[in-house]
């Protein structure tokens, strides 16, 4: 996955004058342009005190900026509390919202202070993205009332409704001051050289120029003296809605604020966010904002990016953009109340609109996990971001509990198969495919699961004895765990079989070594141009070592004391695409190999003493009850051979000489099913066959062929279609490998 390219911002540098001069300096100035009309349009759009969204932004850079665990995030009055402070408002009125917000950072500094801030981050980014944009969605229509000349309510039902009534008789200047705004907020930034003014500044600032111009009749905003300050008032109300309020706003401006501290990281190569740190900090601004009549705080992305982007170095830059903020209102409050209160809306309804995001919704989606997204949307949206919010993790919680005890059952003739979690949940399918199953059949229940409730092991083992009685046999055939087994013995298992490291000597290396050098390993010899450590089988080893070693180091161990006891005397080619564990599933101990070019046996007046000597060995010293002899499919030595390519003198041409006799038996009657083979693997098929012939002439073969106590086997592996076919040697067929009793 692509990530974009990370800035400078936030690097360890040295704090001093001309760090904060360069850097946060110029930051200050712009972020201080953005936040004006935000707060003011955050506090217009829930109906607090436009002083409030002053109040909450100086406080935010001033306090929470000197206090922050993320020193380039950026706080003030919280775009994803606007839906909780409005109703707040209307529920309870401004003066006991400014008490509850400032119980709510008693809250957050407690939380902070325990550490349980990183339990946030462990909410499914479903339903954080969910809320998000059902904030967003409710704050755009909102909004658009406004736009449209009317108020907003607290609830998009409720403002639905209003949009309704303001569609039929809209005021023509509010509607203008409120196009014009969401023009140049979204056509702004596509005008060269220019971004360094921020995109929402301008557009209040030519909203308002067209207003005195036009001399339009629009709401205007209105910045009460400071002696008109709202201070906190306990609320009327019962004592669990107010309880509930508190806790709110609490968890959402916490998730805001975390939320965007760990986005902001993303963006910059400096320290690390400390999240304990910086809800602390969250608290103590809430408690200040709340005791003064401010709006709730919490970290923005949108402020924290522009902070990052403008080249910010260190927290002065959040600092100094909460005097600024100060000092304009102070000094320029009369230049402010020019602004008309659609612009403000315009700018919300943007904002509100950007909180839903198309490609966030096409990640869930490729991950499983829209059908949470759209619940929780839905629920902020028709009922209120906590019972959304709720919504969203119920169905979060369903789902994940549907793949933690889902599991599926394959029926493939009398084989059963189950994979995955078996618990009470999924018995009734997986009884109802067993009964299914005729009768008086030898069945084979293939269990390869990770945990086997009680109800489960019961269901199976009464079906099983069931079936039996009816005179059917049952074999279950554990993969995974013997979770069936210890429960039969009284030992039923009670957790989840964890995974383990899964060794990687089924897949290539060039499927899983990445970029040579990634594992260091000790000096080989090797050239120059090609340094050891990209050496691929030296890192094979290394993930032996890591992965594999500790899996098979049981087995290895009982058989390096009790010594190797093979039943199997394999000989195939020395192709690499055939890998003779692979293809039998078998392990450490089982297959006494002997690999050559074309898998030849030549016979003993040839004078080969090598394949001889392991036949000998095999048959005499190690007792293997079966020699296979086994082909492949797009033989090199078979292409050789039909070919006459070997060149003659050379090796390769000498040991070739021992498949002659295959091509003489290629040239008789074929098996129907080979006909439509390419002429190579047909002369493999038939080499196959003839190379078994051939083990008849070695004295040792045919004194245990005689005794029964050896028999010869031939295979053919596809390499194209991963199958591998019995060898019929008297057609130079092929057949299917039968399954198992």
């Amino acid at each position: 996955m692509n990530h974009p390219p990370r800035s400078n911002a936030g690097e360890h540098t040295p704090h001093g004058p001309p760090l904060v001069l360069r850097h946060d300096l110029p930051a200050s100035f712009v972020l201080f342009l953005i936040s004006i009309p935000m707060s003011l349009g955050i506090a217009h759009a829930t109906g607090a005190p436009l002083m409030a969204g002053i109040i909450s932004a100086v406080l935010g850079g001033v306090v929470v900026g000197a206090l922050s665990g993320a020193p380039l995030q950026i706080s003030g009055p919280g775009t994803g509390l606007v839906v909780i402070v409005a109703g707040l408002v209307a529920q309870f009125g401004w003066a006991a919202t400014a008490a509850i917000t400032l119980a709510a950072g008693v809250l957050q500094i407690a939380l902070g202070l325990t550490g349980i801030s990183r339990l946030v981050m462990s909410l499914s980014p479903a339903v954080v993205h969910g809320m998000l944009a059902g904030i967003g969605i409710s704050i755009a229509v909102g909004q658009l009332v406004v736009v449209l000349g009317g108020t907003a309510a607290s609830s998009v039902p409720a403002n639905a409704a209003l949009l309704r009534e303001q569609l039929t008789g809209p005021q023509l200047g509010s509607v203008v001051a409120g196009l014009v705004a969401i023009a140049v907020l979204l056509l702004w930034p596509r005008v060269p050289r220019v971004s360094v003014i921020p995109a929402p500044l301008v557009a209040v600032a030519v909203a308002t120029g067209l207003e005195l111009v036009l001399r339009l009749d629009v709401a205007r905003v209105d910045l009460p003296d400071s002696h008109a300050l709202v201070f906190p008032e306990m609320p009327e109300g019962s004592v669990g809605a107010v309880a509930a309020a508190v806790v709110t706003v609490a968890l959402v401006a916490s998730m805001e604020s975390l939320l965007s501290a760990v986005a902001t990281d993303r963006l910059h190569d400096g320290p690390r966010a400390r999240l304990d740190r910086e809800l602390v900090a969250q608290g103590t601004g809430n408690v200040l904002t709340g005791a003064l009549g401010g709006f709730p705080i919490s970290g923005g992305l949108a402020r924290s990016s522009t902070n990052v982007a403008a080249g910010a170095k260190t927290r002065c830059a959040a600092i100094f953009q909460g005097l600024w903020i100060a000092v304009a209102v102070l000094a320029f409050s009369s230049a402010l109340e020019m602004i008309p209160l659609a612009a403000l809306a315009g700018v919300l309804l943007v904002v509100g609109l950007k909180l839903v995001s198309v490609d966030r919704m096409r990640t869930l989606s490729r991950h499983g996990e829209f059908v949470v997204y759209a619940a929780t949307v839905l629920g902020v949206v028709l009922f209120g971001l906590l019972e959304g919010v709720v919504t969203g993790l119920a169905v979060a919680l369903l789902r994940a509990l549907y793949r933690l005890t889902h599991c599926s059952v394959r029926v493939e003739g009398d084989r059963v198969c189950v994979r995955g979690t078996l618990v009470f949940l999924g018995v009734g399918r997986l009884v109802r495919e067993l009964r299914r199953l005729p009768l008086g059949r030898t069945v084979v229940l293939e269990l390869h699961v990770d945990y086997l409730d009680h109800a489960s092991y019961e269901a199976i083992d009464d079906w099983r004895q069931g079936y039996e009685r009816l005179g059917g046999r049952v074999r279950v055939d554990e993969v995974h765990d013997t979770w069936y087994d210890q429960a039969n013995q009284g030992r039923p298992g009670r957790r989840k079989t964890l995974p383990g490291p899964l060794p990687r000597w089924f897949a290539p290396w060039s499927h899983w070594q990445g970029t040579p050098g990634e594992v260091t390993l000790p000096a080989q010899r090797s050239s120059a141009e090609q340094p050891p450590e990209s050496d691929p089988m030296l890192r094979g080893m290394h993930e032996f070592e890591r992965r594999s070693a500790p899996l098979v180091r049981p087995f290895l161990q009982e058989l390096a004391v009790r010594g190797q006891r093979p039943r199997q005397l394999f000989i195939t080619c020395a192709d690499s695409r055939v890998v003779p564990n692979l293809i039998t599933t078998s392990g450490p101990g089982d297959l006494f190999c002997v690999r050559n070019l074309g898998n030849l046996v030549p016979v003993p007046s040839a004078g080969d003493s090598s394949v001889g000597a392991a036949v000998e060995y095999a048959v005499e010293v190690l007792n293997v009850s079966t020699i296979v002899v086994c082909g492949h499919s797009d033989c090199g030595a078979m292409k050789a051979l039909v070919k006459g390519s070997a060149s003659r003198g050379s090796h390769l041409h000498s040991w070739l000489r021992n498949a002659e006799p295959s091509l003489i038996r290629f040239h008789a009657p074929t098996a129907p099913g080979c006909a439509q083979l390419p002429v190579a693997d047909r002369l493999a098929v038939a080499n196959v066959a003839q190379q078994l012939d051939n083990l008849l002439g070695h004295p040792s073969v045919k004194e245990a062929i005689a005794a029964g106590t050896l028999s010869l086997k031939g295979l053919y592996f596809d390499i194209s279609h991963a199958r591998v076919y019995l060898v019929d040697p008297d057609r130079n067929g092929l057949e299917p490998v039968p399954s198992p009793a």
